[in-house]
């Protein structure tokens, strides 16, 4: 048989709860912050954005894998198209990487301005020997007069 435990003395265990203090709750006690395992860094948790209530914001289209590498020489790809090598050697690019870096825009704006100068300069040069291109009249004679001007004013 089992022992029998004695009997609480009744006065030990009021006693006992007399002479225990009231219990303080904490205050604002803060939840604990995940520890980052790799770091030791604190987690911030991200704060949740208002939902937004225009339309639903589409992903942009993908051209897929590409079928060619990066490295791959212009010369070879564009084997064909003599005036695109042209413009490779204009441009000083060797691959499609190099090629990727430029716009549309940018090209055309680079490939034309060389143009742009060099009629410009024909343009004055016949002005100055009081000739001019089919309809340039007017800035033959405007260039003409401020030719004047530059010759009197020295």
């Amino acid at each position: 048989m089992a022992k029998k435990k004695p009997a609480k003395n009744k006065k030990s265990a009021a006693g006992r709860a007399a002479a225990k203090k009231p219990v303080r709750k904490p205050v604002a006690v803060r939840k604990p912050v995940k520890q980052n395992p790799r770091q030791g860094a604190r987690v911030v948790p991200r704060k949740k954005k208002p939902p937004v209530a225009s339309a639903p914001i589409e992903a942009a289209p993908s051209l897929g894998r590409p079928k060619v590498t990066g490295e791959e020489d212009l010369d070879l790809f564009f084997k064909e198209d003599y005036h695109a090598r042209q413009i490779f050697k204009f441009l000083n690019v060797r691959t499609l990487k190099d090629l990727e870096r430029y716009s549309a825009g940018e090209i055309l704006r680079r490939l034309s301005n060389p143009i742009k100068e060099t009629v410009e300069r024909i343009r004055r040069s016949l002005a100055h020997h009081n000739r001019c291109l089919n309809g340039d009249e007017t800035y033959a004679l405007e260039h003409k007069e401020e030719a004047a001007k530059i010759l009197k004013g020295a």
